[in-house]
């Protein structure tokens, strides 16, 4: 069966590589593919108006057409589409994990440049400004986040028009009460078993309280990357890459 890799926001698949190398090894002759959400490094479809639940139902058809239960794997807005599946179609996986567990619980507030990107008129220009500096700037920019410069270097050149349309309609339709409302029915993802990744150093996706709790409500284990931020699978890749492996022993991926 396959495991299945979903990235976030401002990304590509490129994010994976780092651990992909390391997962190789661990899990010989197993299917990895990684799955690109429209807008963001894969082409945004005419009509297509890249919201919570749009998202959501591309990925559904993408792993109906896979055609047998996958391990899936998200990170940032692709772990955000995880959960959604894991709400909705439990039947299409295996096992899930995701970094973003706590965007779900009721009192999770949206960062900062999150709310920017929801506000009409400041998303516009923060979009505009961010995306139109130069390619060393913005590798810069996501290397000081916490990305590897390597991988940076790989994803800064999908940064464009539709990128940037796609962030602002994706957050502009997450808007609170939006994720607190989905988070209602989160114990319906305890139907498959759950990993959910805490970066201690990761800012963006909840408190720790806020984490654990939403973890302990989908019914999954919690699996603490001490010392590691948002871009954890490129800071330590052999150590995410033992993570999960051991989790995929536990649910039968791996012998």
């Amino acid at each position: 069966m396959p495991a299945v890799f979903v990235h976030g926001n401002p990304e590509t698949a490129a994010i994976w590589d780092p651990l992909l190398l390391e997962l190789v090894h661990l899990v010989p002759g197993n299917k990895l593919i990684c799955l690109s959400p429209p807008g963001f490094g894969a082409r945004l479809p005419a009509g297509f108006g890249a919201t919570v639940h749009e998202y959501r139902d591309w990925l559904i058809a993408a792993l109906e057409a896979i055609g047998e239960p996958v391990d899936l794997v998200g990170h940032d807005w692709g772990g955000l589409h995880v959960l959604n599946v894991a709400l909705s179609r439990p039947d299409l996986l295996r096992s899930w994990a995701s970094d973003t567990v706590g965007i779900f619980h009721p009192d999770y507030v949206w960062h900062e440049l999150a709310l920017r990107w929801q506000t009409p008129g400041a998303g516009e220009a923060d979009v505009a400004v961010r995306f139109h500096a130069p390619a060393g700037l913005r590798v810069a920019r996501l290397a000081a986040a916490g990305m590897s410069k390597r991988v940076a270097e790989q994803v800064v050149p999908a940064h464009d028009e539709a990128m940037g349309r796609a962030i602002l309609a994706l957050y502009r339709s997450a808007a609170q009460p939006v994720m607190a409302e989905l988070g209602r029915s989160l114990e319906r993802a305890a139907q498959r078993p759950g990993l959910a990744f805490l970066a201690t150093e990761d800012r963006m996706v909840g408190t720790d309280r806020q984490r654990r709790s939403a973890a302990r409500q989908a019914g999954a284990r919690v699996e603490v990357l001490d010392g590691l931020g948002h871009w954890w699978m490129t800071q330590d890749p052999a150590g995410a890459a033992r993570a999960l492996a051991a989790f995929w022993q536990q649910v039968g991926f791996l012998p």
